[in-house]
């Protein structure tokens, strides 16, 4: 079995190379195939060169919505295995939610001379190495849209391969990213080769969390605050198995200085979530396949289409990761007054617009933004909600959904 050497910049590996390593071992393994037309018509990314020396010979799409502020976040999105930056956008929903608001996506696509099957070779030292490789030239790519739009953060998800190239981009530059989001994707420095590669994606490679957590500090001299890590894993996922799932929340968490045990244990449209110290959250998707979450609709917290390996689940993971990165607000500029206003009158109350007690958890309703009581039930109702929900209690004038507590 060849194992695969990355070349420098000047010389990326021939295809031959590739199509005899890959084509017999990544087709079935990482492959999301992307479906026919695309899911959103009206924006359309588009391709960047001359980002920077690109040692992984990646090309660069980018997103960036009208009216984008200056200083709003990079969001880079990584596709999966025989997909394009184009329709992964699309169909999973970043470029409507880059939209509403207001960051830019920066979408880097792989080429078939890299990867026969078009993945991110996430499971290659040499393209997962600081300052190597492709998460050089994906840091690059994120370098460039910065110094374009004046953002002052970034954040980074992706499917499948993708999410394995993500946990190799937070383990080399978390000085660079803010927050990532990993979907059915592999723990960084799992894998070194092709067949180690086979062996992480299942069963599945079970170490200590220390043991994943020092693969991460090894990656770079970084000692400042690490990233968010949001988890997601279907609980059907052949591909992936879901134990991989565990084995990154091992790793992130220690890596964060958190233990293995959730502060928070709750359900996001039925499906079990869990937080751990703020910097940490699992996702499993009961029932789900190998694919990336979404929940086709024109709700605030809906997104996406429904394609191969884009799956209908009545969960958007796009929004959700937006909201635990913290980046959610529509960011829209404040009008300039261009003549006599109208004193805005002030608040007589600033009470929650919604009863101290409600049904649901703390959760879900600071994802519902606080809506009233007649509303949350309205809305759980519409969307299916059927597992029975803790009663909780929040405190007069709550911000945060650490000042509601279960009755």
């Amino acid at each position: 079995m060849p194992h695969l050497r990355p070349l420098p910049a000047a010389g990326r590996r021939p295809a031959a190379a590739f199509a005899a390593a890959l084509a017999v071992l990544l087709v079935a393994v990482l492959s999301v195939v992307s479906s026919s037309g695309p899911a959103r018509a009206a924006a359309t990314p588009q391709e960047v060169t001359g980002f920077g020396s690109n040692p992984g010979n990646l090309r660069m799409f980018r997103y960036v919505p009208p009216g984008l502020p200056d200083g709003r976040p990079v969001v880079v999105a990584l596709h999966g295995c025989t997909q394009n930056a184009a329709s992964y956008a699309a169909h999973t929903g970043w470029l409507g939610l880059a939209d509403t608001y207001k960051f830019s996506l920066v979408l880097p696509q792989q080429q078939s001379v890299n990867n026969s099957n078009s993945c991110f070779n996430w499971f290659e030292p040499g393209d997962t190495r600081r300052d190597s490789g492709e998460v050089l030239s994906i840091k690059q790519m994120v370098d460039h849209a910065k110094k374009d739009s004046g953002a002052k953060s970034a954040y980074a998800s992706g499917l499948s391969a993708g999410g394995g190239m993500v946990s190799a981009m937070l383990a080399a530059y978390p000085d660079v990213f803010s927050g990532g989001g990993i979907i059915a994707g592999l723990p960084h420095g799992c894998a070194n080769s092709v067949s180690t590669a086979f062996t992480c994606m299942s069963p599945g490679v079970n170490r200590s969390a220390k043991e994943w957590g020092d693969r991460v500090r090894a990656a770079s001299s970084y000692s400042g605050p690490r990233p968010k890590v949001s988890i997601w894993q279907g609980t059907t996922d052949t591909t992936v198995k879901p134990m991989n799932a565990t084995e990154l929340m091992e790793q992130f968490t220690n890596v964060n200085g958190t233990d293995q045990v959730p502060d928070t244990t709750d359900t996001v449209a039925g499906y079990p979530h869990r937080v751990y110290g703020d910097t940490v959250e699992t996702y499993e998707i009961t029932g789900m396949g190998h694919g990336h979450p979404v929940d086709p609709g024109t709700g605030p917290a809906q997104c996406g289409t429904a394609a191969s390996y884009v799956l209908d689940v009545n969960t958007c993971s796009a929004y959700h990761l937006l909201r635990f990165w913290d980046i959610d607000d529509s960011a829209s500029p404040t009008p300039t007054p261009t003549g006599t206003s109208t004193p805005t009158p002030t608040p007589t109350s600033t009470l929650p617009p919604y009863s101290d007690t409600a049904e649901g958890t703390a959760t879900d309703h600071y994802v519902a933004q606080r809506i009233t009581v007649d509303e949350y039930n309205k809305l759980g109702a519409a969307r299916g909600y059927n597992t029975p929900f803790t009663l909780y209690k929040c405190v007069a004038g709550w911000t945060d959904k650490s000042d509601c507590s279960p009755i």
